[in-house]
Formats: C-alpha cells, structure tokens, sequence
C-alpha cells in the first residue's frame, strides 16, 4: 500500500497528463470521427444532388431536340407552305400581268387611263407582297423559335419537379402532347386568320410610301432596300404598340381571376394551352421582342436586295432603272421569300445575329417558371 502512495506521489503528475492526454486524444478522435462521417454524408449527398442534375438535364435535353425536330421537320415546313398559297391566292399579281401583256400586244383592248391604272395596281401589289412576304416570313421563324423556348423552359421545371416522383422515369411526354401539339399548330392562325387583315394593313402602308412615286422614277439598289424598310416601319408603327401581334395569334386567351376581396382564387378555366398561349403573347409584345423583330427585318432585307442585285445583273439594278422595270425583279423575288424552309436562305439568316441568339438565350434562362 506504501509503494501505491509513494508511486502515486512521485508520478500522479505524469498520470494525469497521461490522461490528459489519453482524453483528448479520444475527443479529438470522435471529434474527427464525427466530422467525417459528416463530410462522408455531405459528399454522398452532392453527389447524388449532381446524379440528379445530370438527369434533369439529359432528360430535357431529350425532349428539347424532340420538340425541335418537330418544329424544324414538321411545324416550320407546314406553315410556310400554307403561308406561301394564302399569299399566292389573295396577292395573285398574273392577272394584272396578263392584262398589261396582252394590252402591249394588242394596243387598242386597253385606254391610256386603263394601262396606268393596271400598272399603279401593280405597283402597290408587288411592293405590298414583298413586304408582307419579308414579315410574314420573318415573324413565323421568331414565333416558332418562342414557342420552342417556352416548351423547353416548360420541360425543364416538369422534369425538375418530377425527379423525385417514384414513376419519374416512366412520365414520358411531361407537357401534355395534345396541348403541345395546339400550341405548335397556332403558327397557322397567320396564314388562317390574321391574312386578310395583315393584307390590308400592309396595303395601306405601302400606298403610303409609294403615294407620288411614278413609273419612271429612278430605282436602284438604295431605293429598293429604303422602300421596303419604310413600308415595314410604316405598317409596325400602324394602331397601338405592337398591334402586329393579332394577326400571329388569337386574343381570346383566358386569364385567372381572384374574387375581390378575397384570398380565394375563383376556379380557373385556364387550360395548359392556355397558359403556354398565354406566355407567347407575353413574349411578342414586350419591348425587347419588339427589338428583336426589327433587327431581323431590316437583315432580311438587307439579304433581299443584295440577292436582287445578284440575281438581276442584266437589269443593272446596282447602277439604277425606271421603277417601272424593278417591278418585275421584286415580283420574282417574292415565291423565293416564301420557299420550303430546307431552300429558303432567308429563313435561316436570324440565327446568325448575335442579338437574336442573345434574347433567346436569356428568354429560355428567364422564363416565369409559374
């Protein structure tokens, strides 16, 4: 018992720092233990965080190329096409030039008043359908490439929100393809609806332009391209701010409503068609579609008048020509506008402007999720 004290006096200083030591060494050891078994759950956790993005995104990257695909082989093609025979029916400039033909070969079927008032007729008509074709044609391909960002923006939340669904992988077509269908197809209400309207408003502001421009007036490249541009500023300028927008989709879109004086929304008809019509005409009638809209018809044009001059050397169109000798060369240039999108060059001339790209990049990045 003497020795246990005496060893207990000579070294309980070293006992306890043997202890000390000892204990913190084991909290030291749980302390990392625990920490890692975190930084282990933490790092599992992000990994399947990252699992899952990577399916978000490969999932709607799957039915982003599918909805393209549809637009660009079926929506784009099928629309141009009705577009093109609408516009062939309602501006049919053949009977005019039959008229005119006719009336050089046989001088007396046709008066002097009668011949100016065929070929003033004809003016106004070539120059109407050049312009309408450059907007029509134009407005369709921005249209269609909205409607592919706001289903794909669609897409991407569905699959997001699914992710985590016990049938997620078995969900197939996350917007309905009834209502995706119907809102690809209202690229057609221009051609079906809006037309006869887009005509007559189109007209008016070509008469506007062309309103003391004669037969003979000297026309060259510069005048052709500032034509064309003033009829289009003309007729976007026309009525309230972006009133174009009626003639691309109907106005009857259904919107939520709330009861006054309560925090109960009232029952919503709103379908998801509607919702997706709804965001479209969000879309066309901001200011920065607006923008966009006249960048590319003014690169439209630039394109038009430069394949003019390609296409027409012998009629010296650079160096100039009496108006009267133009009209030809611009009623030739509009079936050309208004070819299947696969040979149609003018189609294609939007994706190459930076700004356009930009907007809908943001577009599909910034799309209301709700």
């Amino acid at each position: 018992m003497l020795s246990v004290r005496d060893f207990w006096r000579r070294h309980r200083r070293k006992v306890f720092l043997t202890v000390g030591v000892l204990g913190s060494g084991y909290f030291l050891y749980k302390f990392y233990n625990g920490h890692r078994r975190r930084l282990d759950a933490l790092e599992r956790e992000l990994a399947v965080q990252r699992e899952n993005e990577e399916l978000i995104k490969a999932q709607m990257q799957t039915h982003f190329e599918n909805i393209q695909r549809i637009s660009d082989t079926m929506t784009l093609p099928h629309a141009m096409h009705s577009l093109s025979s609408r516009i062939a029916d309602e501006l049919d400039l053949s009977q005019l030039l039959g008229r005119l033909i006719k009336g050089k070969g046989q001088p007396n079927t046709l008066t002097p008043s009668e011949k100016l008032e065929l070929w003033d007729r004809l003016k106004i008509l070539s120059f109407t359908r050049m312009a309408l074709s450059v907007w029509a044609t134009t407005m369709l391909r921005l249209y269609i490439k909205v409607q592919v960002n706001i289903l794909g923006r669609h897409l991407y939340v569905d699959t997001a929100r699914n992710l985590g669904s016990p049938n997620s992988m078995e969900t197939g077509d996350l917007i309905d393809r009834e209502d995706q269908q119907k809102f690809l197809g209202t690229v057609d209400f221009l051609s079906q609806y809006g037309m006869p309207t887009l005509i007559s408003d189109m007209e008016t502001a070509t008469k506007e332009i062309l309103k003391g421009k004669q037969l003979r007036d000297f026309f060259n490249s510069t005048a052709v391209h500032e034509t064309i541009m003033r009829i289009l500023d003309t007729f976007m300028s026309m009525g309230s701010p972006h009133h174009w927008v009626k003639y691309m989709m109907p106005e009857d879109v259904k919107l939520s409503t709330t009861s006054p004086g309560s925090d109960d929304p009232v029952p919503s008809e709103m379908t998801e068609f509607d919702q997706l019509l709804l965001e479209a005409r969000s879309v066309l009638s901001s200011s920065e579609f607006g923008s966009i809209v006249e960048i590319s018809l003014k690169a439209v044009v630039d394109t038009v008048v430069e394949h003019m001059g390609a296409k027409f050397r012998g009629g010296s169109l650079t160096s100039g020509m009496p108006l009267a000798k133009v009209l030809p060369q611009v009623a030739q240039m509009c079936p050309l506008l208004l070819e299947e999108p696969s040979k149609n060059q003018f189609i294609q001339i939007t994706k190459n402007i930076p700004e356009v790209e930009l907007f809908f990049t943001l577009l599909y990045a910034n799309m209301p999720s709700a």
